[in-house]
């Protein structure tokens, strides 16, 4: 099994996550947060911006789902801005257990 952590801007959430919904990835689950990359915030005018608004989706899928589940966060998630930045990161971990906690079973 696999962790996928993919940071997205919050304007790209609904049309993500229905697109996976619809792919077979109904189960999520999503954070708010914030922070910057590389461009380590954004001024606009006089006001910078140190950290900008993020959400955070976080998936459990097997190893064999990554690539189809990684390649549909990619295509909605991009805003297709020409020189934009801070449209997202992927991460994946490997998971090495999983418990439901309401039946205490073991996840496989």
């Amino acid at each position: 099994m696999l962790m996928v952590k993919a940071i997205v801007r919050p304007e790209k959430v609904g049309v993500v996550l229905s697109e996976l919904a619809d792919a077979g990835f109904p189960s999520v689950t999503k954070i708010d947060v914030a922070g910057r990359g590389k461009q380590r915030g954004v001024r606009v005018g006089d006001v910078y911006y140190d950290e900008l608004p993020k959400t955070l989706l976080l998936f459990v899928i097997q190893d064999e789902d990554k690539d189809d589940l990684v390649k549909l966060i990619m295509k909605n998630a991009k805003t297709g801005e020409k020189g934009a930045f801070g449209d997202g990161k992927i991460f994946i971990c490997p998971v090495e257990e999983a418990y439901t906690v309401s039946s205490a079973t073991k996840e496989l």
